[in-house]
């Protein structure tokens, strides 16, 4: 079945390739819902900068949390009763304690990004656990002296806002917020009174804000993401994400003391420039398209595609062998040549590639692996062009 590069076609995303942005401001706030709902269809690379941005605003809100701390101690001297104040000077020892903790613990594990979530997680539950601790331990009858506490929900689900938690995430924490205010009134004695209903309304109508400020962060990031690690033109991943992604598997590597198995291949549109001299750059552009909509529907989700430069791209195969990655490289060359493609005035326009293949039994550094892979590109082009060349 041959492929086409008619106006249809190229309105199909091919996998892993993010759709063009539109102007609208409504495509703007509800286009990426999908990305800000959940972390589900969020690339491993994007998980890892998402983490690293994590991590920094847990160490900002950990540090203030931590130095408030001794200030919370001296207010609650003052203004709490000798009653109360035995069983919050504890919590708030143990706390401080806590969030000291959280920030070693976040400094200490730049580079695992489940500990990275763990640590903003736990920085927002210790002050909820220490509120309700003490709503547990206190004595009946002293609950009026708790006053000023009752703030400690509405800070954390301000707090939320700073965060670029998932919406999901976000929401799962102020449902958590809700139940503590509704134990909080239970102690309290005021569940159902209007004062606690305008509390509840209160605390629900901040989480909407935060929503909405998690969404907005978390979209302009993955935004800031893809400009700066996508090509413009395909939406394929670029030289300098292709880099990083390759230092990743060298210090998975490194980490493990195991090698991280992987084929590359390097591929080049056969006399590019004539297509260019021939039809024009805006049909060149389109071709450059389609060729990476055809490259990204014959790889697996696992693996990732880069446009390295020009008309080169590079894919890199992970967990597979010589073999499956000459057969994938054929599979790709195959497609290419079956693709039917059409200028503007609708004439034909033929195209083909030439793939070099470096594969893992090779065991080749990252660096080698992309020359051993270019030079075989150029082999398979001196052979003739529109062929695959591996070892």
């Amino acid at each position: 079945m041959n492929h086409s590069m008619s106006a249809h076609s190229e309105r199909r995303s091919p996998p892993n390739i993010p759709k063009p942005t539109e102007n609208s401001w409504v495509s703007n706030l509800f286009s990426p819902l999908s990305d800000t709902l959940t972390a589900r269809h969020h690339s491993r690379d994007f998980v890892y900068a998402h983490g690293h941005y994590l991590r920094s605003r847990v160490l900002a809100v950990g540090l203030i949390f931590l130095l408030l701390s001794p200030l919370w101690l001296l207010i609650d001297a003052v203004m709490l009763p000798n009653t109360v104040h035995r069983y919050t000077m504890p919590g708030r020892v143990v706390m401080m304690l806590g969030f000291a903790a959280v920030i070693w613990w976040a400094w200490r594990h730049e580079e695992n990004i489940r500990r990275i979530r763990f640590s903003a997680g736990a920085l927002l539950s210790l002050p909820a656990l220490f509120y309700a601790l003490v709503l547990i331990v206190l004595p009946s009858g002293d609950e009026a002296g708790l006053a000023g506490y009752g703030f400690i929900p509405f800070l954390l689900v301000a707090v939320l806002s700073v965060f670029p938690f998932t919406l999901l995430e976000s929401f799962l924490a102020g449902v958590m917020l809700q139940v503590l205010l509704v134990f909080a009134h239970q102690v309290n004695g005021i569940w159902m009174t209007p004062e606690a209903i305008e509390a509840q309304w209160l605390l629900a109508s901040l989480l909407v804000i935060s929503l909405t400020a998690n969404h907005f962060q978390l979209s302009l990031l993955m935004r800031l993401y893809r400009q700066a690690t996508h090509d413009a033109l395909t939406g394929l991943l670029n030289r300098g994400a292709l880099e990083r992604r390759m230092s990743e598997i060298e210090r998975e590597r490194l980490r493990t003391g195991k090698p991280v198995p992987y084929a590359l291949l390097m591929l080049d549109i056969d006399h590019f420039k004539r297509v260019n001299d021939t039809h024009g750059h805006s049909v060149g552009d389109k071709v450059l398209r389609e060729f990476a909509r055809l490259i990204a529907l014959q790889v697996r989700a696992g693996d990732f595609v880069a446009r390295f430069g020009g008309e080169e791209f590079v894919v890199v195969l992970m967990g597979v062998d010589a073999n499956k990655a000459a057969a994938v490289a054929e599979r790709i060359r195959h497609a290419v040549e079956e693709a039917t493609l059409f200028d503007h005035d609708g004439n034909p326009v033929p195209v083909t590639t030439s793939i070099g293949v470096a594969g893992p039994d090779e065991a080749l550094s990252n660096e080698t692996a992309i020359k051993v892979a270019d030079d075989r590109l150029y082999k398979a082009k001196e052979a003739g062009r529109n062929r695959v060349c591996k070892a």
